[in-house]
């Protein structure tokens, strides 16, 4: 069975990096990519006055600079397990993402964390944070900005136990699985934990019996954003897994300064699982 990767794409150095990421990490799978161009503008930051004949000129180069790139990663990779197929949206980026993922079943998207400059850019930090907190139905894997390869023997699963775990913990495992990747459990511990705190850490043991995994706890930090970032360099994390869930630590982070470090501007690739469950 293929799996279904969405790229959204402003044919920056950026976003052809976070392709060429995902090229390497799904070598050994059959996949089908979707490399997403939304050429969507505000008006007031390009011109005051639209043509029809300029919205239709972006629209050809949007065409042109997709099948240039479909062409250039198939030329790189040369990988008969990967299908490539190109979609033109003039919706705005978040709507875009969100009709495409329902429209082709896509299980993952992986994306840049920064664009081009200019009218066409799409992937400044904002537009990160604003995927993350309003996407619900697909996780998203996060590329620094020119981050290099290395295949992640270390995949990072940061919690605070206070959830019960369901389906969520799949995208974990199936990340994982790709290159029989060691699963590390970091908790920062604050204080001593509660009954339903203890539960829940009981049945992650459980649920992560049959793959490689240690659980960690991280003490002695006043910001959980530092520990976060101690435990990736400490642990050789290569890349860090998080589960969105309403009022929770991800949520707290995203909507304060220190997403600079994880969402703006994050040292390793970043997986952000939504939680499926909550409305």
């Amino acid at each position: 069975m293929k799996t279904n990767i969405l790229i959204p794409t402003d044919f920056s150095k950026n976003a052809y990096n976070a392709a060429t990421y995902a090229m390497k990490l799904y070598k050994n799978e059959s996949c089908t990519f979707y490399l997403l161009n939304s050429w969507a503008f505000s008006v007031s930051h390009s011109r005051t006055y639209v043509t029809a004949n300029y919205l239709k000129k972006l629209k050809e180069e949007s065409e042109k600079q997709l099948k240039d790139l479909k062409v250039q990663l198939k030329a790189e990779f040369k990988n008969p397990k990967h299908e490539f197929k190109t979609i033109i949206s003039k919706d705005p980026l978040l709507v875009a993402i969100k009709k495409e993922t329902q429209a082709h079943l896509i299980d993952l998207i992986i994306m840049g964390t920064k664009g081009a400059t200019g009218a066409t850019e799409l992937f400044i930090g904002s537009n990160t944070v604003n995927v993350i907190n309003k996407l619900k139905n697909c996780p998203i894997l996060i590329i620094p900005n020119e981050f290099d390869y290395v295949v992640p023997r270390k995949i990072a699963f940061s919690t605070d136990f206070n959830r019960f775990y369901g389906e969520e913990l799949e995208h974990l495992i199936q990340l994982a699985n790709l290159h029989k990747s060691k699963i590390s459990v970091i908790h920062i511990n604050e204080k001593n934990l509660t009954d339903k705190q203890n539960y829940n850490l009981a049945m992650l043991k459980a649920y992560l019996e049959n793959h490689r995994h240690r659980f960690h706890w991280m003490t002695g930090f006043s910001k959980k954003e530092h520990a976060l970032k101690a435990a990736t360099e400490e642990l050789s994390i290569d890349i860090l897994t998080m589960i969105n869930y309403q009022h929770s630590f991800i949520e707290n982070i995203i909507n304060e300064p220190v997403i600079k470090n994880i969402g703006f501007h994050p040292i390793i690739p970043f997986l952000v699982v939504p939680c499926f469950y909550e409305k």
